[in-house]
């Protein structure tokens, strides 16, 4: 099964890559440096072109919840002044960054307007979808709905997994054991088949799909 890329998604990436490419600054990073820190300023808006970024927060006792991925042609949105959570290249990345006076100096531009809308509902949807599956999804279950995430991101039957397996568990709120047993078993069932460590295909998705729900 192959998914139709989002067109919503992709208008707004466009539009907000435009004003990006006039006003913005391209930067690249390699695997695992850090794009900005937890509680610097907000003061930017940041586009993935290519790799992949993960944002983290460290508690007080020192344990990290990963708090998304973002994968290209996705913004890095900030709503706050300061970031709650630090960023990261999963592997070698490139953004784009523009402050977001540059941003607020073109309100009123009704297609602009409508991207930053876009991404920032994209945003809260990912969020709230995230906080049911850590409060009320079992350990497969959320596994499961983070397969079918890539999947639905990554818009092909051969899905990319730049993150680690220990990512993924500080992401789901699991052990990288029981991750890593979720999987096997996914894979033992034949509704998923992994090629390697980072790259899957989805054999079934009706099966997935009513794991995930």
């Amino acid at each position: 099964m192959t998914l139709a890329c989002d067109t919503g998604l992709r208008a707004a990436a466009d539009a907000i890559a435009e004003l990006m490419h006039r006003h913005g600054a391209q930067t690249r990073y390699g695997k695992d440096e850090e794009i900005f820190a937890q509680e610097d300023p907000a003061d930017s808006v940041r586009l993935v072109i290519s790799g992949a970024v993960r944002t983290t927060r460290l508690l007080g006792d020192g344990r990290r919840q990963v708090g998304a991925f973002y994968f290209p042609g996705e913004l890095l949105l900030e709503t706050g002044s300061v970031h709650r959570f630090s960023a990261e290249a999963l592997c070698d990345a490139t953004l784009l960054t523009v402050r977001a006076s540059a941003i607020q100096a073109t309100a009123g531009d009704r297609q602009l307007d409508r991207a930053i809308w876009e991404a920032t509902r994209r945003e809260l949807e990912r969020t709230q979808d995230h906080v049911l599956t850590l409060g009320r999804k079992t350990a497969c279950e959320r596994v499961a709905s983070f397969l079918i995430g890539l999947a639905q991101r990554g818009g092909a039957d051969r899905v990319s997994m730049p993150m680690s397996r220990q990512d993924v568990a500080d992401y789901l709120g699991l052990t990288i054991e029981t991750v890593s047993r979720m999987l096997t078993q996914l894979q033992s069932a034949s509704v998923v088949e992994f090629d390697g460590y980072r790259n899957f295909t989805v054999k079934r998705w009706d099966a997935l799909e009513n794991l995930a729900a």
